[in-house]
């Protein structure tokens, strides 16, 4: 593995650490409420859908973190946790915002490049 796809997995799983924080523990504040451009009556109805959100994000964040502790050996784990991330960026833009195409399918997608590069 090389040290350039190694700092993008790592790179993909803090980004999708942080979706965690942000679905589970900020999607009422007012950051989070800004960053996801809802209103205090949407947050809160949808307080525990988000958390559920956030959650899966968090094990695609371990699961890479997993591939990476691995090194060579993870490659598949990694590989797997890649697809998986950028399989929900496509599906999250189709469905929900454009912008996350960018924001999780395309960073996934140059991770799993470098990787298998």
């Amino acid at each position: 593995m090389t040290t350039a796809a190694n700092i993008m997995i790592s790179l993909v799983a803090l980004l999708h650490a942080y979706f965690l924080v942000l679905e589970m523990f900020l999607w009422d504040t007012p950051f989070g409420r800004r960053t996801f451009k809802s209103t205090p009556e949407f947050a809160a109805a949808t307080k525990v859908l988000a958390a559920n959100q956030g959650l899966y994000n968090g094990f695609l964040a371990a699961g890479l973190v997993w591939g990476l502790a691995l090194g060579d050996a993870g490659l598949q784990i990694k590989v797997f946790f890649l697809a998986c991330v950028i399989v929900a960026g496509v599906f999250g833009a189709a469905t929900a915002s454009r912008a996350i195409l960018f924001v999780q399918a395309i960073p996934g997608i140059l991770a799993l490049a470098l990787l298998l590069g």
